[in-house]
């Protein structure tokens, strides 16, 4: 297959608070360095995008050095956490804005749907809309007016598709805005993580037309969160973070490496000293830990083991609620332990253990994350841990009467079956 997106070292710059570099002395400055055949010097500065700490330069590198391609027919994933360059670099590959360094390469026409409503004039109704988005992406009048119907019937909007758009909701600006770009047969189709806005329903009904069009020999590039869409949509993905590349291949095993990013693999976490424990005034953290019975704290546990969950805490003498949840590698929750709600009996300021069972022969192989949320009457969040311990089960062949370590599914509970002799006949 032929390269259809080549990204060569592509970096963007942008200066904090400002727009270009926020003076007019700066601005002669880059253009003397310029006339005089030099690198700017304003690229020589600056500092990774990482949105959590306070940098010391009001240069900050949305991206840097970024260099991937793309193959014709190819569904590439782009993932990160927020702020790691994702919406940028589309931008760039948009041309809705131009690199700071680098070049990119691209053939064939591109349909983007980058933010809510892109494109759309909230004045005009929402056939008014599909020609004018057609006509920007190139389309001719009449080939618009061949698809106008199939356009209105995917979108849902049938209704209010000669009302203004400005009286359209998010979901249905996305959802109008979606259809016309699927549909006027680009050979790249860029989406942001606009289809979020959509109802379940229309995102699976997004989800399958860029399958077709993906099957059609054309190219999707995919921006999203939802870790399952990535996986079941794209052969490939590229891992962003702080602007910059950390790795791209195939989707399983990127997916793997943007999933065990930040996280920390232990199953036992401990805070002896107060000052830095996790907490407020109402409650605090001392430990939380995954252990199996035995007493020892273990990352690895067979699954025929009781797996027991402890949290030490101290709380300042008010009633509260606590929630765990379990979660797989792949992000996303398998279960919740119900509250543990105090009493009047418990509520007294101090120190407490708390203890908590998954039975024998419940999970499947895999690795596992716990999440644990404290609050009070159940509307009121006072801590929330982000998968603070981990733990991997290990199958074994213990009463199932062979090794099933890579068994599908993310339970996989023992059950007991009855045999029963009821009636004979014949085959």
């Amino acid at each position: 297959m032929s390269t259809v997106i080549s990204v060569e070292n592509v970096s963007k710059q942008y200066r904090l608070g400002e727009v270009g570099t926020g003076s007019l002395a700066h601005d002669i400055n880059r253009l003397w360095y310029k006339v005089r055949g030099k690198d700017d010097p304003y690229l020589k500065i600056g500092e990774s995008n990482d949105r959590t700490k306070k940098g010391e330069s009001e240069y900050a590198w949305a991206l840097r050095d970024v260099s991937f391609e793309v193959k014709q027919g190819e569904v590439l994933g782009i993932i990160g956490r927020n702020g790691a360059g994702k919406s940028t670099l589309l931008k760039i590959l948009s041309r809705v804005t131009q690199p700071t360094t680098g070049q990119i390469k691209v053939k064939g026409r591109i349909a983007s749907l980058l933010e809510v409503g892109t494109g759309f004039h909230p004045e005009l109704t929402g056939r008014e809309n599909i020609y004018i988005n057609g006509a920007i992406l190139g389309m001719r009048k009449h080939e618009i007016t061949r698809k106008l119907d199939e356009i209105i019937e995917f979108s849902g909007c049938e209704r209010y598709i000669d009302t203004p758009v400005k009286r359209y909701s998010s979901g249905m600006y996305v959802r109008l805005a979606f259809a016309v770009a699927a549909h006027l047969e680009p050979e790249i189709l860029i989406i942001d993580e606009v289809l979020a806005v959509g109802d379940a329903e229309f995102q699976k009904k997004c989800l399958g037309k860029m399958k077709d069009v993906a099957g059609q020999g054309r190219t999707v590039l995919f921006v999203s969160h939802n870790i399952a869409a990535v996986k079941t949509l794209c052969s490939q993905a590229v891992f962003l973070a702080n602007g910059s590349l950390i790795t791209h291949g195939e989707t399983d095993e990127i997916v793997t490496t943007y999933l065990q990013s930040g996280r920390d693999s232990a199953s036992i976490q401990e805070w002896p000293d107060p000052a830095t424990a996790p907490g407020n005034e109402h409650i605090r953290m001392e430990s939380v830990s995954v252990i199996p019975p035995d007493g020892e704290s273990e990352i690895t546990i067979d699954t025929g083991a009781e797996i027991q969950i402890r949290f030490h805490n101290a709380k300042a003498g008010i009633n509260l609620d606590c929630t765990v949840y379990l979660l797989n590698n792949d992000g996303m929750i398998i279960c919740e332990t119900g509250r543990i709600i105090s009493t009047e009996n418990n509520a007294l300021e101090g120190s407490y253990l708390v203890t908590g069972r998954f039975p024998p022969h419940l999970l499947n192989a895999g690795q596992f994350f716990l999440s644990v949320t404290f609050g009070k009457d159940q509307y009121y969040s006072l801590l929330r841990m982000e998968e603070v311990v981990s733990f991997t089960i290990e199958n074994s062949s213990t009463g199932r009467g062979r090794n099933m370590s890579v068994a599908p599914g993310v339970i996989r509970p023992l059950l007991e079956w009855q045999h029963e002799f009821t009636e004979k006949i014949s085959l």
